[in-house]
């Protein structure tokens, strides 16, 4: 792996730091209240962390990609949940920044980039998760507006943002073909948020279920050309990918973390848990998928910073990664024992945390299909 960069290092240990003192005190009573902390979120995008790929003239970071990842890996070691809240708002500048107007970036991508705005992606619907191509949300152009309506799943900050880019069908009958994508705020009428998922982690941020009822859209907020919209989404996604093999190797490392700490203070049959060959073994495994995940995610990153086609090793950085980080923190459990089970301990928060990785940003299964199709066509 080639050496980290000067800025590269800055921004992540920027996020380290931040975490240490603004996050990781916090994290599991935001994860027993099921409380977002707003406000910490706004100092953490005041600094620059909602927009790092965004140039500065937009109020963004200006850094690379790399930078991205490695930030995100810090935020995922503090809380899974607060880190995908940041994750989706970089995905939204990242595709106002790549497809959208002058105009669009002023009123769009500025207030994110610079922290002003939390954002959302309004992508999955009650039918159409993995499958975007069967989404049934619907714009209808009236004159200068087009009107949305349908509903949205699982939406990462749906109540919390101001900001979301929305995938709808512009000409039914046209396939991929005929979906745009529109760039909407929030508090405008016809954005409804239906209800707030009550969920098994990531309990720090609003998974939102969205009704678009008759939402009206300036024929000007459209990002991209029309019919474009999925073609816009999916150049997006192996960032996405990325990104979350970087949050499970954050929550993985903070799983390990714990993990050995315990063995080094814990004793069983008059040595310290650490002492045991067993658990010693088990801790080197762990160590070892850990770096093995990050590597893969690094390299991918390297790959998308030097715009060099990477739809395999974004994939198989998550499809490593995701469950990588189950078994490690089902091992940090096992080596916790019966405290690894009750929330006295982080562990199993981080066990709850960690299952959805294999999920978002396209299932495990997708992966393999991506992955597949790739070598098929000898890439």
């Amino acid at each position: 792996m080639a050496q980290l960069s000067k800025e590269q290092i800055a921004v992540r240990d920027m996020a380290h730091e931040f975490v240490r003192k603004e996050v990781a005190p916090f994290a599991a009573e935001w994860d027993r209240a099921a409380t977002v902390p707003l406000d910490t979120l706004r100092r953490l995008g005041a600094l620059g962390l909602f927009g790092v790929c965004v140039p500065t003239e937009w109020g963004g970071s200006g850094a690379d990609f790399t930078a991205y990842v490695l930030a995100t890996e810090e935020l995922a070691y503090g809380d899974a949940g607060f880190c995908n809240m940041v994750s989706a708002t970089n995905s939204f500048a990242m595709m106002v920044h790549a497809c959208g107007t002058p105009d669009q970036k002023r009123r769009f991508l500025r207030p994110v980039a610079s922290g002003q705005e939390l954002a959302c992606l309004l992508l999955t619907e009650p039918h159409a998760g993995s499958d975007l191509a069967s989404l049934r949300t619907r714009a209808v152009r009236r004159g200068d507006r087009w009107v949305l309506r349908g509903t949205k799943n699982f939406i990462t900050g749906g109540r919390s943002s101001g900001l979301a880019v929305v995938l709808a069908v512009t000409e039914p009958g046209a396939d991929r073909h005929g979906i745009s994508a529109f760039l909407v705020r929030t508090d405008r009428p016809g954005y409804r948020v239906v209800r707030e998922e009550r969920k098994l982690g990531h309990r720090s941020n609003d998974t939102c279920q969205i009704q678009l009822e008759d939402l009206e859209v300036p024929v000007e907020d459209m990002l991209g050309a029309p019919g474009q919209g999925l073609r816009t989404v999916l150049d997006g996604l192996d960032s996405g990918r990325i990104g979350v093999a970087a949050q499970a190797v954050g929550v993985a490392r903070a799983a390990f973390d714990a993990a050995l700490g315990y063995a080094r203070e814990r004793e069983a049959f008059g040595r310290t848990l650490l002492d045991h060959q067993a658990i010693a073994f088990q801790l080197a495994e762990m160590a070892t998928d850990i770096e093995v995940a990050r590597q893969m995610y690094l390299h991918a990153a390297a790959l998308k910073d030097a715009r060099v086609r990477c739809v395999k090793e974004s994939s198989i950085a998550k499809l490593f990664a995701a469950p990588m980080c189950e078994r490690v923190c089902s091992a940090a459990i096992q080596i916790h024992g019966g405290y690894g089970y009750v929330n006295d301990y982080p562990v199993e928060k981080l066990y709850r945390d960690a299952r959805v990785f294999q999920i978002y940003d396209g299932t495990n299964e997708v992966q393999k299909i991506l992955i597949s199709r790739e070598l098929a066509a000898g890439r």
